[in-house]
This record gives C-alpha cells, structure tokens and sequence, in this order.
C-alpha cells in the first residue's frame, strides 16, 4: 500500500516594520542623489528604520506574534529558527534562542539558518524536508529579520545597490499536515566567485588583531570593487534568477509557462519588470515592495503577505518566490496557495 503523502504548507505570515521611515526625499538628501532617480530608477518611495531600542531580535518578535495570532499558541510550537541578517543584536549571538525565550516557546527547540538574502526562500526547503521525516515537528515558526539599515553608508557611491535597504521582520508559521499553502520544490544556483565581493571589512577573524584600529568606513557594508564585480555579474543575473525560477516551477509539476505569482526579493522595477516579462507575467502577478525596501530574505514573504491582501495572490494559484544573497546565491521555492486538491 503506499504512504499517503504528507505536505508542509504555510498556516499564516506576519510581518513587522519599525514606525520611522526614511522616504526617496531623506535617501536623496543623504546620498547626493536626485530624489526622481531614488523613486523612479531605484524604486523606493520610503524605507522603514528602526531606532535604537530596537534590535534584530524584538521586530523578529513582534513579526511572530502578528504570525501567531489566536492560531497557534507560543507553547504549541516545536521548532523556532531564524534565517534573517546575520547583523544581529551581538556578535556571536543565538538570534533564535532569544527570541523562543520571548516568545514563551518553551516547548520548542532552535536554531539557525543563514545564506544572506536568499536564506528565507532555502529554509522552506529545509525545513519541509524535516518536517515530512520527523512527525514530532508539526508547527515550525521560521523568522526573517533585519536592522542592515545601520550598515548602509549612503556615502559611499559604490554601495548604492543597497540604498534600498530597511528594517523590518517577517514570520512564517509552517504546519505538518496542513494542505494549504503547500511548499513544493527548491532550486538554488551558486557562483562562489563573488563571496568576497561585499562584506563589512572591519569584522571578521582575518583583521581581529587590527579591530582597534580599524577605518571608520570598514563597520558598513562595502563593495570592494564596483566596477569589476558589475563586470561578472551583470552577464549571468537575470539568466540565473530566470533559471532558479523555472526549475522549481518544472521540479514541483506546474511548469514555467503555469506561474500566476511572483515573489521576489526587492529589486529595483526595470530588472523586475524584465523578470516578469521573462515569465508572460505583470506588475498585476506580483507586490512591489516600494513602501519597505529590502527587508532581506523577509521580502519574498512579505510579498506573498501583501500580494494576498490586494487580490493578487488568490487561492490554486502557482507561486514562485525568488530570491538572490551576495555570495552568490539564486533560489526559488514553489508554493501551490490555497487547498492542494
């Protein structure tokens, strides 16, 4: 006889976002850039900034709770991992195990999961698999979470790929059984050549002895050389996030030419205009994050969050989130939204 499939799908989404906001007027002010070239080329209106009371891990809190709601107790849940910034409240710090303290998820294990920005759309994948092997992991709590804002020196013309980026926080609640929101299959793509390309260079064991001493430019984030790193990776990006997408469109049954709803991470609209167009899709298959920036691996969820809320995201539709980390990493997971018949 064969065993009944079982499916991991998502019960719920909650996202947070700090109250402050810096819009295209305070960006261009900062960064010496026209503010119609921060709204019209770079496609942000406004960015949410979270003050200093608040860390990595209280929005990834507040996120959960919006997540949670009256659904699922903290208690209930099994496992809570984290896979936001590794920017977190301290250096060397479980991220995960504050916030199950916080949270009162005193039955629930956890840990972390860290690819940069793509590391929210991998853990589906990871997480899925566990969950199908282990029958004791029936509620999951995944967290995405960012303050990377500290980290952008608006300065520094080189990094102004990462102007876009805000503070904010999403959850996912996962549930063994569940036939809804069902997580299909993953596709990742990885061109290590661009591992160093961006980091924060005052960091890290290869300059602990020089910390004292460190450049004040070296605690943000840097690209250390523009030009070059433009020069490999303009060529492959688009095919690469094409390819991530359609495999996991044609791993999970549906196809390429079957996908209703695009969530990617924040990207500025002319390179997600031409992702659409790739797939016969329209601004009308997707939510463009323009009122929060990139949030990190938060984005995708945030999308499928507010592309439901505007009739966008409707259930039997093929969903594809999409993501891209420095590093380089590209990577897609299918979700059939609504009841998997």
């Amino acid at each position: 006889m064969a065993e009944k499939t079982v499916n991991v799908g998502i019960r719920s989404i909650g996202c947070y976002v700090p109250a402050a906001i810096r819009d295209s007027a305070w960006i261009g002010a900062a960064s010496d850039i026209p503010e119609q070239v921060i709204r019209e080329k770079f496609g942000i209106k406004l960015i949410h900034k979270a003050g200093p009371e608040e860390t990595v891990s209280s929005m990834g809190v507040k996120a959960a709770r919006n997540c949670l709601g009256d659904l699922v107790a903290p208690e209930e849940l099994d496992l809570v991992v984290y896979c936001g910034s590794e920017y977190k409240d301290y250096y060397l710090f479980n991220c995960a195990a504050r916030m199950q303290k916080e949270l009162g998820a005193v039955n629930a294990a956890a840990f972390e999961i860290h690819n940069l920005c793509s590391a929210g759309v991998w853990s589906l994948k990871v997480l899925k698999a566990m969950m199908i092997q282990d029958p004791s992991l029936k509620r999951v709590l995944l967290i995405s979470s960012s303050k990377e804002g500290d980290l952008i020196n608006y300065k520094d013309s080189d990094s102004r790929f990462m102007f876009n980026f805000g503070d904010g926080a999403a959850a996912v609640l996962l549930e063994r059984g569940y036939n809804k929101n069902v997580i299909l299959e993953t596709a990742m793509i990885t061109d290590g050549q661009f591992a160093t390309d961006v980091s924060v260079p005052g960091v890290g064991c290869r300059n602990f002895d020089n910390f004292d001493n460190m450049p004040g430019g070296d605690k943000y984030l840097r690209v250390m050389d523009l030009k070059d790193m433009k020069s490999r990776l303009d060529p492959i990006t688009m095919g690469n996030f094409v390819s991530a997408i359609a495999q996991a469109a044609d791993k999970s049954g549906f196809g390429r030419d079957h996908i209703d709803y695009l969530a990617p991470i924040f990207m500025k609209r002319s390179i997600l205009n031409q992702l659409l167009g790739e797939f016969g899709l329209t601004e009308e298959n997707t939510f463009v994050l323009e009122e929060y920036g990139h949030c990190q691996s938060a984005d995708c969820f945030i999308s499928c969050m507010e592309g439901e809320k505007a009739g966008r995201l409707k259930d039997g539709h093929n969903a594809v989130l999409v993501s891209a980390g420095t590093g380089y990493t590209w990577a897609a997971t299918a979700i059939h939204w609504g009841e998997l018949t």
